[in-house]
């Protein structure tokens, strides 16, 4: 948790993901390079110090409820696709029994 002297980039980003930070929902969030890569590919890492000093931000704001808009949007589309497959079946069951 916050606080811990040693800290790292990678602790911060298991802060994001598990929903301590209040920015997003407990999910594992993939990315193509992690948190703190570029820093540590230029040669300069961030330190302890800088890593504790964000993570104490972080987990400072209070946490929220995820909220409508956390929420993916209803999957219309496929009620769309499966809406017109049973048409075209219907319309083609219509003109087969004729």
């Amino acid at each position: 948790m916050a606080g811990n002297q040693g800290s790292n980039a990678a602790q911060l980003k298991d802060d994001i993901n598990r929903g301590r930070t209040g920015g997003k929902i407990p999910l594992f969030d993939p990315a193509a390079a992690p948190l703190g890569t570029d820093e540590e590919a230029a040669g300069t890492p961030i330190s302890a110090a800088a890593a504790d000093h964000a993570r104490m931000q972080e987990i400072r704001r209070p946490a929220r409820p995820p909220s409508e808009q956390d929420r993916p949007p209803p999957a219309r589309w496929s009620v769309i696709l499966w809406a017109a497959g049973a048409a075209v079946i219907a319309l083609a069951l219509v003109i087969l029994m004729q």
